[in-house]
């Protein structure tokens, strides 16, 4: 009878671990020449710094995720725009404009509490990016840039797992003895 407890004990605790992991996709948008990117990092992105050629195209990007941006995708053109989140602050949506022969033009960034980033100009066709389950938030932007700027933006989406890791998240996620 203790053994079927601590089984039961063992398997209630894995379950409590257990965080299901929404993922979605929305499709990339834009001309999409040139080299791919695909940002990376670790944990929640907590900003965003974007260039673009004042009164036309976006020229490259950053997000950092935690304390550390990623690497720059497209170029450096003057002073970057930058937004920091909040702290628990998330991206739920990413929006903007684009012309499906050369560049994106605008990027709307907007965060779990309502706030808003815009930059670049609103001309061409516009999209809309969001997670499918509303628990999800940006995760990484993927795409296209060319040696003038980005050429195509899609956004992928999933929720971030919170829970610190240790021992007992590691490796093959076995649990500590019980005693």
């Amino acid at each position: 009878m203790l053994s079927i407890l601590g089984l039961c004990l063992l398997c209630g605790s894995s379950w409590a671990l257990y965080k299901p992991q929404y993922y979605s996709y929305s499709a990339a948008v834009g001309g999409g020449s040139g080299t791919s990117y695909a940002s990376d990092g670790e944990g929640r992105i907590t900003a965003v710094r974007v260039w673009e050629i004042s009164g036309s195209y976006i020229t490259g990007f950053q997000l950092r995720y935690e304390y550390a941006w990623s690497p720059r995708y497209g170029r450096e053109v003057g002073t970057p725009l930058e937004m920091s989140l909040f702290e628990g602050e998330a991206i739920v949506q990413v929006s903007g404009k684009y012309n499906p022969s050369n560049y994106i033009y605008q990027l709307v960034f907007v965060t779990s509490r309502g706030r808003s980033f815009i930059v670049g100009q609103p001309v061409g066709t516009s999209f809309n990016f969001y997670p499918v389950h509303s628990e999800s938030e940006l995760r990484f932007l993927s795409g296209r840039f060319n040696g003038n700027g980005i050429t195509s933006m899609g956004a992928h989406w999933a929720m971030v797992d919170d829970m610190p890791s240790g021992p007992a998240m590691m490796g093959n996620n076995t649990m500590p003895a019980l005693t």
